[in-house]
């Protein structure tokens, strides 16, 4: 989407594209790297369910050597070709840099590049700059699915709804790819046996100040039925697939429109997916990439999950220890609730994983050493702290925030912790990694 509600992602919302034109035959070549290739999975199962994928030659290149084969393959063989990329904001410069060594390494042949996305959609100037022709502002599948469809009629794909472009320099909009409903597309790419996690939820009411899941898709939740949640179940079991997992920004949520939870309808779907993945297999949920909630903690909420679910932990995100910084986020719970969640994940046998994003904007060495504190009593209490370094992500309220950064004293306390098995995380990789977001971000307009 992101970690989620760092930088996930909704996995439908990422593409960059190549396109030669002449004849009505078209490749989709997508580069199948993490961690574009989960958005990639979602869009190559919108294009193999839709009659357009008739037409349409998939391929799925792991590597940049196998990307420029693949592209000169179906060049080679008469094809229009699309290549696609996908990345957030922390792959960005790594995308970019690959298109433009596989535009060298082409020597001329006529391509155009097309990109989408979290970041695309919150940087659109900075992305076309970076060397992609078009790119997809909003969800991806309806306009990726349209340009598709023009490039098989013998059509200019350029004008597509839904895309943006630079016309002599200057950046002309054409419109966005509006929300579309779950039901309407497959959470994965069967026919081409791409499996992945199962898109239950999309969009987020919890707008919290650092995530862009609710800023790309929209402050509501658009829920998956739970009918078309099994058929892809069942898909799956056909498939040999043993274990299923879910993508949703919060997982306790399916089936409400608010901050309540509706645990009849999480029952049921749970049940039934229970039931059609059999006996052998293995249902994950309320652990990545389905984090809880901790106000959704509850007695009800864990005995529900303990009868259906595989998982012995959950990660839960509590992400501050400062109640300042809590209700300056927007997380809409306090620390206390943090606590109960994590001692009554632990009384029903769960392990609970609990998220932190060190750095945040305006937090002062009093709340840093709250969140430290809190860290200490959860491990105490049997969890485990995940870390995160805060980074400005485009879209979000904290766009224009300093990165994230941690003192020696608080790396210090972070690397004790790690050392007795308290705490994990890429929280060092991401200082490094919020440093490059925040120097690459263009001015506002």
């Amino acid at each position: 989407m992101c970690h989620r509600g760092r930088a996930r992602a909704h996995p439908a919302n990422v593409l960059a594209f190549q396109v030669m034109a002449s004849s009505n035959k078209v490749a989709l070549v997508l580069s199948y790297q993490y961690p574009g290739k989960y958005a990639l999975t979602v869009l190559a199962g919108a294009v193999e369910s839709d009659e357009v994928g008739q037409h349409v030659a998939l391929r799925f290149p792991r590597d940049r050597e196998s990307l420029l084969a693949s592209v000169r393959e179906c060049l080679d063989a008469g094809y229009q070709v699309a290549v696609a990329w996908s990345f957030y904001s922390a792959s960005f410069p790594a995308a970019a840099e690959e298109l433009a060594w596989l535009r060298e390494r082409l020597e001329g042949r006529e391509v155009l590049c097309l990109a989408g996305g979290v970041h695309a959609t919150a940087e659109t100037e900075q992305t076309l700059r970076a060397g992609f022709d078009l790119v997809a502002v909003g969800e991806g599948e309806a306009v990726l699915l349209d340009l598709l469809g023009r490039m098989t009629r013998g059509e200019e794909p350029r004008t597509t709804r839904g895309w943006s472009r630079l016309v002599d320099g200057r950046m002309v909009s054409q419109g966005r790819g509006e929300g579309v409903m779950l039901d309407k597309y497959p959470p994965f790419a069967a026919k081409n046996a791409k499996f992945g996690a199962i898109e239950i939820t999309r969009g987020c009411i919890y707008a919290c100040r650092f995530c862009q899941t609710p800023f790309l898709n929209k402050a509501r939740f658009r829920h998956r039925s739970v009918e078309n949640i099994t058929h892809w179940v069942r898909v799956m079991r056909e498939a040999g697939k043993r274990d299923v997992r879910f993508i949703t920004p919060t997982s306790m949520s399916y089936g409400t429109q608010d901050e309540t939870m509706n645990l009849e309808a999480l029952e049921r779907m749970l049940a039934a997916v229970r039931e059609t993945a059999g006996p052998e297999g293995r249902v994950f949920y309320g652990t990545f990439p389905s984090e809880v909630r901790p106000e959704h903690v509850t007695p009800e909420a864990l005995a529900l999950l303990k009868r259906y679910v595989d998982n012995d932990n959950l990660i839960i995100g509590g992400q501050s220890g400062s109640e300042r910084i809590l209700q300056q986020t927007h997380r809409g719970h306090d620390v206390e609730t943090v606590v109960r969640a994590a001692s009554l994940a632990v009384e029903w046998g769960f392990v609970p994983n609990v998220d932190f994003i060190l750095g945040l904007p305006d937090e002062s060495p009093e709340d840093v050493q709250a969140t430290l504190a809190l860290m200490r009593r959860l491990a105490d209490l049997g969890a485990k702290v995940h870390g995160h370094t805060f980074m400005p992500l485009p879209g979000t309220p904290y766009r224009d925030a300093p990165p994230g950064s941690v003192d020696d004293e608080t790396r210090r306390e972070l690397d004790r912790l790690a050392s007795q098995g308290r705490l994990y995380g890429h929280w060092k990789q991401q200082v490094q990694l919020a440093k490059g977001i925040a120097t690459r971000r263009q001015p506002r307009r």
